[in-house]
């Protein structure tokens, strides 16, 4: 099949697209730069250079391909928007990536028993408004002639198969260890975040295209873990011998971004992928813990 993917040199889309690419698929995919054309190039994916900004060079893309996978920004109205508009009446499967902080609440570090799966009611933050009304917007195309499947990852972590190697907040917290030598949580640490592997995650992208309905909301996870339980697995990999410090709100604002320090790093996201696992995906990499251990991260 002819697959167009947004996101295609990032670390979900290049992942999503190598899996592609290496069953036989013919793998177009956006990228902004010609260094990342010939990134993508070289592992068989053909480099359409652009931007999500760029809604007749993506309507086009899109109308040519028999499957679209988005994967290159969770929040962006006008590309979902030019693509699934270029879809509409073709039958054709369109693959949104959200994000699991979409249950999020600013915590500051601290538990929340929250949980949530595909049936449950969603009230979301401020900060994620938008992404949830962008969600339904997506789903609502299944009552104009195409297949939206929408993909809700949570913390994702393993190496990636593309030209990006790395996810998000397992590096950001490495990152930091290294540079004060101790691992690092905003607040108490008691936050907790579903996770789940880019592996795993690359084999439900590969599900839903074979067998899921029009308008299906999918979470990822396969595991759970609080902040400070990843801090003290980073601190065990790097060897430290003092337990993980505790940053405050501000410190970690001033480290990462208020809104990343908030939103993500300090917030509760826990999702249960209920309906993934009754569509047949069997998850199945090692935890979290196991691999920032012994695994990819050294």
């Amino acid at each position: 099949m002819k697959v167009f993917c947004t996101g295609a040199s990032g670390y979900i889309g290049g992942s999503v697209a190598a899996h592609l690419v290496a069953g036989g698929h013919q793998v177009t995919g956006l990228v902004r730069t010609p260094e990342k054309a010939d990134a993508v190039r070289a592992r068989g994916i053909e480099p359409l250079l652009g931007t999500l900004d760029d809604a007749e060079r993506l309507a086009q893309a899109a109308q040519a391909a028999d499957i679209v996978v988005n994967a290159a920004n969770a929040d962006h109205h006008g590309a979902a928007a030019a693509l699934l508009g270029a879809l509409a009446g073709s039958g054709k499967l369109f693959i949104h990536t959200s994000g699991s902080s979409i249950v999020g609440t600013r915590a500051r570090g601290h538990r929340s028993d929250a949980i949530f799966d595909e049936s449950s009611t969603i009230a979301p933050s401020a900060a994620r408004a938008a992404r949830v009304a962008l969600n339904n917007l997506i789903l609502s195309y299944r009552d104009r002639g195409c297949r939206p499947v929408i993909i809700c990852p949570s913390l994702i972590y393993g190496l990636g198969r593309g030209v990006e190697p790395h996810s998000m907040q397992v590096p950001l917290l490495i990152r930091l260890a290294r540079k004060r030598g101790c691992a690092a949580y905003a607040g108490p640490g008691e936050n907790i975040w579903s996770n789940v592997h880019i592996d795993d995650l690359v084999m439900l992208y590969a599900l839903v295209i074979e067998k899921a309905p029009a308008g299906a909301f999918f979470f990822a996870e396969n595991g759970e873990n609080s902040m400070r339980e990843i801090c003290e697995a980073i601190n065990r990999m790097l060897a430290y011998q003092a337990a993980p410090s505790a940053m405050s709100m501000e410190e970690a604002a001033a480290e990462w971004g208020e809104g990343v320090a908030e939103d993500t790093m300090a917030s509760n996201s826990r999702v249960r992928a209920v309906k993934a696992r009754q569509l047949g995906w069997a998850p199945k990499a090692r935890s979290l813990i196991e691999e920032i251990e012994h695994g990819c991260y050294r």
